[in-house]
């Protein structure tokens, strides 16, 4: 057997390989001996059929089957031995001449090779970092959200501006029929408020749903419906009216601190505040730390500049899924993964270049941390590490689990790298700011 590679530029080659009967014809007359002590055909004792009607009725397709093998294994070892960095699958070139009757074969593959370049991280100040902080407006709202949620609620005769309303809201032809409860004060607009301000229990309003609440996602939790839905939503529902509520909201006083922190790290005003702060611009870290990452990837697609083997990987596509595609579709397939295929090229380059590794364990222990939050949130604050290894265990034989968790991972051990070892345009903004400028 001979292999040999023909460049045919930086980004494509084409590998011939060529295969003589010597090269396969051992393992085939081992096959069609195995063939031969197991068939059982009528005339015959087992075992005792002739080889020669073995060999009519088996030869050709387990000489064709080994071959193939013979192919495939040779084509893998000479690609890993010759260290071809390889986007894709070799595609096989079709040869209108080829003959299966023939003792030698010549088969040829095309390569779509990896380009090589270099990955320039110091674009100082091109990249913008946010800094989100928890202003004082935000943790006045959160301290009032928890007066609320652990204040004492009594009934009301009928729905004041600061009331809460709980009631059915139904229309048949959108197949609503959801019973919500909302606060007077979230709906928009004083016509809408006085619908409902001096209602009482039984009665039916009628309601616009369009500007019906400040925020669309309110009123699709309220009216249960889907989120591709509700943006356009215009029509009229109707509310009748179960019951209404007014909370009065829980003192600031050590109580309270107790329900919310029961460790007593908190028994004043002001470290309420302060530890409101610290959870909060945690939370916004980590917000800040994707936008991050995301922020990097696009400066990184743009300013790392690398031709790719376009022609060869738009061919791939049309073959590598269960469903073959036209050039077209191949062509508008490869237009939406050009940007994600380069960033795995930048993103392997990077690792390959400054060693950045992820080891088993590390991915092991990525997982337990992961499954502890998730407990705690049920509150199992102590899962014994017996169980977190038993539970990491099943979820890492999943493959597509422990993908998820590798990929997580990984963006993790970048962004860490990018931090270090790139300059970044810092703003700091509260959150609100935040999400208009990286959302708007």
């Amino acid at each position: 057997m001979n292999i040999t590679k023909e460049n045919i530029d930086a980004l494509n080659a084409v590998v011939k390989v060529d295969i003589v009967a010597d090269d396969y014809q051992e393992k085939v007359t081992k096959v069609l001996t195995d063939y031969r002590k197991k068939a059982d055909i009528p005339g015959f004792r087992k075992g005792h059929v002739p080889m020669g009607m073995v060999k009519k009725q088996y030869g050709k397709s387990v000489m064709i089957d080994e071959v193939n093998k013979l192919l495939q294994d040779s084509l893998n070892k000479f690609i890993t031995e010759e260290k071809l960095d390889i986007l894709g699958n070799p595609l096989p070139r079709i040869q209108d001449n080829f003959n299966w009757d023939a003792d030698t074969f010549s088969f040829e593959f095309e390569l779509g090779l990896a380009p090589e370049f270099e990955v320039d991280l110091n674009g100082k100040n091109k990249v913008k970092q946010y800094n989100i902080v928890a202003t004082d407006e935000l943790i006045d709202e959160e301290v009032k959200n928890l007066q609320t949620r652990y204040g004492k609620m009594s009934s009301l005769d009928e729905a004041t501006e600061h009331a809460n309303v709980t009631g059915t809201f139904v229309n048949e032809a959108h197949e609503i029929n959801k019973k919500s409860t909302f606060l007077v004060n979230d709906l928009k607009g004083k016509k809408n408020e006085k619908k409902v301000i001096g209602a009482k229990v039984g009665d039916v309003i009628e309601l616009d749903t369009k500007k019906l609440f400040e925020d669309d996602h309110k009123l699709q939790h309220i009216l249960g419906v889907s989120h591709d839905v509700i943006h356009d939503l215009d029509i009229t529902v109707t509310l009748t009216v179960e019951e209404i509520t007014k909370t009065e909201p829980a003192d600031l006083d050590k109580e309270l601190f107790d329900k919310l922190f029961a460790d007593g790290s908190v028994s004043t005003v002001t470290e309420l505040r302060d530890k409101i702060k610290e959870d909060a611009e945690k939370q916004f870290q980590q917000q800040g730390d994707q936008q991050l990452l995301n922020a990097v990837q696009e400066y990184l697609i743009e300013n790392t500049k690398f031709d790719l083997p376009a022609e060869f990987l738009q061919k791939w596509l049309a073959t590598a899924g269960e469903k073959e595609l036209s050039a077209e579709e191949a062509a508008a397939e490869y237009e939406k993964s050009e940007k994600g295929l380069r960033y795995q090229l930048i993103e392997s380059k990077i690792m390959k270049d400054n060693d950045i590794k992820l080891e088993y364990q590390e991915l092991v222990d990525y997982a337990k941390g992961f499954i502890r939050t998730q407990m705690a949130q049920f509150g199992n604050m102590n899962p014994e590490e017996k169980e977190l290894d038993e539970i990491a265990g099943r979820i890492l034989q999943n493959q597509e689990e422990a993908q998820k968790l590798q990929s997580q991972l990984i963006s993790q051990k970048l962004l860490t790298f990018f931090k270090e070892n790139m300059k970044f345009k810092t703003k700091e903004v509260s959150y609100e700011d935040f999400i208009k400028e990286v959302y708007k």
